[in-house]
């Protein structure tokens, strides 16, 4: 008889053969996929209503000599322009509606070669992860309408607008997933103080230069020029990382103070008898 194939979640980390591995890793990226394919088709059904959403932030107006600067015509070029555009939409948005399985499939295939309290905050990475992205990504969403009218302010006073939905979508996209990436900035500093790797200390230590790099991240990452979009992602992201540094002071905290009392118990331990003297040595007869 054959043994059974062996999973990630049956062998110890290290103990799995590298045919075993590639095996475990097709089984994960098969239902990842398997579940984006069965969202994106749900999506789909309902593309239209998604890309009025998505396109909600433009400021579609008919053209006119008084509106130009303010608004734009919105449009689709193309004859598979419209195709092509509801293929979009749905696919982002089934990736998006996916996403708790494929993290899920990722943290399984990773987890074994984790410790036991790293699985633990592995766990809590994903649970408080993916809320933040979506904040993040609500941020941007919100952040979009100011972004396109202060593009759009450029634009000559005797010129219109054309706006592709297929250029808007590519923005709002950038848009949403640097929002949502730089949101889980913080996390990723609080996970690595979690399993020991970085001191509250020392993160506390770069604030200067972490506030001054979030602030050129802001800069090179709102693709508008105007001071109140860049404030609308330098705020969360240092608060967060101010949020960071407070956790991590506490988990430092505790951590010593667990130190610290494990230390004191191996040395007074209740009920143990003092240590016997030294023998005297033994003489030899006469």
């Amino acid at each position: 008889m054959t043994s059974p194939p062996l999973t990630a979640e049956s062998q110890p980390a290290g103990h799995m053969p590298l045919a075993d591995h590639l095996r475990e890793l097709r089984s994960r990226l098969t239902r990842a996929v398997g579940a984006i394919v069965v969202t994106t088709l749900v999506a789909g059904l309902f593309y239209k209503q998604l890309i009025g959403i998505a396109i909600a932030p433009l400021p579609g107006c008919a053209p006119s000599p008084g509106s130009a600067g303010d608004c734009g015509l919105i449009a689709v070029n193309g004859l598979l322009s419209p195709f092509t555009l509801a293929m979009k939409v749905s696919l982002a948005a089934g990736v998006l509606a996916a996403s708790p399985v494929w993290l899920y499939q990722l943290w399984a295939f990773l987890a074994p070669g984790l410790h036991r309290h790293e699985k633990k905050y592995t766990v809590a990475f994903l649970a408080t992860g993916i809320p933040l992205f979506l904040i993040g990504a609500a941020f941007a969403y919100a952040v979009l309408p100011t972004t396109a009218r202060v593009l759009l302010s450029f634009t000559p006073d005797k010129a219109t607008n054309i706006l592709p939905v297929d250029d808007f979508l590519d923005l709002a996209t950038r848009m949403v997933l640097v929002f949502g990436a730089s949101f889980e900035l913080p996390l990723v500093l609080v996970m690595l103080n979690l399993i020991d790797l970085l001191s509250a200390r020392r993160m506390a230590g770069w604030w200067r230069p972490m506030v001054l790099g979030i602030t050129a991240f802001t800069a090179i990452a709102t693709p508008s020029t105007d001071p109140l979009s860049m404030l609308l992602l330098a705020v969360p992201i240092t608060a967060l990382y101010l949020l960071a540094c407070a956790v991590s002071w506490c988990a430092d905290r505790r951590r010593r103070a667990r130190a610290a009392t494990e230390d004191t118990a191996s040395h007074e331990t209740p009920g143990a008898a003092p240590p016997a003297a030294p023998a005297a040595p033994a003489r030899g007869r006469r």
